[in-house]
């Protein structure tokens, strides 16, 4: 399958990243960061966990604060297998649509519940669709947290491997944050994306790292 490369999707342009500097784009340690969206689901969660644990890799989840109260059991299962989870705000609101006042709110719920709920710290936060306010830095500092983008969206919601194959063979680097969703858009290419992944970065000698090393 032939497709056109669209940089700008897949790693986003140096300009914003030079712009949005406080934002963490790309792994501080020359190892690859794997990062999951949208979850926890009942579809895929469970699967994505045995992949890791077969591969010894470690993950952050970026969650859904619905998704957590709906799937708490599933939110422990992720904590107690050693990965980490971030916030996703609490329904998938896309910021820049929200009320000034509301920003916040949808941001300090999600964190409030996992440690009120599950005794878990949230470090870090991703915006929905990736879409951020000017403010938004400044929200995030109050809350204690990291706002973490990416350098490589594999496209996997699409449900189509070859697109996924296509991110990962031309934008893969050893210092990599890379974007896969835990829901039910990517429920069928998930697990072979991941197992790509990991066939990618051996073959190219990379390495893939521990959140607490790779986003300081």
């Amino acid at each position: 399958m032939k497709m056109k490369k669209r940089k700008y999707f897949y790693d986003p342009p140096l300009p914003v990243k030079k712009v949005f500097s406080e934002y963490l784009w790309s792994s501080s340690c020359d190892k690859i960061i794997l990062t999951f969206d949208d979850g926890p689901n009942s579809a895929t969660t469970e699967k994505i966990l045995r992949t890791l644990e077969e591969q010894n890799a470690q993950a952050l989840f970026f969650c859904v604060g619905e998704n957590l109260q709906r799937h708490e059991t599933l939110a422990k299962e992720i904590i107690n297998s050693g990965h980490a989870l971030g916030n996703h705000t609490w329904k998938h609101s896309i910021l820049t649509n929200l009320k000034k006042n509301e920003r916040a709110d949808a941001i300090a719920s999600v964190s409030e519940f996992a440690l009120e709920k599950l005794d878990y710290e949230m470090k870090f936060f991703r915006p929905p669709h990736g879409k951020f306010y000017l403010g938004l830095n400044n929200t995030l500092k109050t809350l204690g947290l990291r706002n973490v983008m990416w350098s490589l969206l594999t496209y996997d919601y699409e449900n189509n491997f070859d697109i996924v194959k296509f991110a990962i063979d031309n934008f893969l680097r050893r210092n990599s944050v890379v974007v896969f969703h835990d829901s039910d858009k990517s429920r069928d290419v998930i697990i072979q994306s991941l197992n790509y992944l990991f066939a990618k970065a051996k073959e190219k000698g990379f390495e893939f790292g521990k959140i607490s090393e790779c986003l300081k």
